[in-house]
């Protein structure tokens, strides 16, 4: 990745992190470290900025390595690609009235649409690379996911958990990873 030499990645540390995790417990024994790497602005186009993200496998306790997870504001969404590894994106509305998963893996593509929070999840046994594009005008929105502790499942050594700081979530779906970007995204929103 010749695009990253230059650049200085923003560093989540697990710490960040820990309002978000499955295991507590575990949490309050370890030491911080760096849980993944955000490199923003790689590229600019049109008024979409280019990020990679780098997240390392290191299991958090009895929870796969993940995001902290954010919502996007108003008409944005954002469109992710894997370039290494293995991910799992979990998406959810603000309302619950629809959470799924998206496996996808090398050269897959991902769609987060409008509305939707999501958490990336990296359940391999190496590093996860992927990059994404989203508006340049775009801020992540992360206090609902704080709020709730994490989104609504954890993806553990156990399968997927429901959080029990949500009342009530539906049953988590499964939609499919794209092979290519499609030719209209309007939805990104040009700043």
């Amino acid at each position: 990745m010749k695009q990253l030499k230059n650049k200085s990645p923003d560093v989540r540390r697990l710490y960040d992190l820990k309002e978000v995790l499955y295991d507590q417990s575990w949490a309050k024994k370890v030491d911080d470290f760096d849980a993944y790497y955000m490199y923003r602005g790689i590229d600019y186009k049109e008024g979409l900025r280019y990020d990679i993200t780098i997240i390392p496998f290191r299991m958090f306790g009895e929870e796969f390595p993940k995001t902290k997870g954010h919502y996007h504001p108003g008409d944005y969404g954002e469109i992710y690609i894997v370039l290494e590894g293995v991910a799992i994106y979990l998406l959810q509305k603000k309302d619950l009235s629809d959470v799924y998963k998206v496996e996808a893996k090398q050269g897959d593509v991902v769609i987060i649409p409008p509305h939707y929070g999501h958490i990336t999840i990296n359940p391999g046994e190496e590093d996860l690379k992927m990059a994404n594009w989203v508006s340049e005008g775009f801020s992540s929105e992360y206090g609902p996911i704080l709020e709730k502790r994490g989104g609504a499942y954890f993806y553990t050594k156990k399968g997927w958990v429901h959080n029990k700081n949500y009342e009530t979530v539906p049953f988590l779906q499964e939609k499919h990873a794209q092979k290519n970007i499609p030719s209209d995204l309007g939805f990104l929103k040009k700043s």
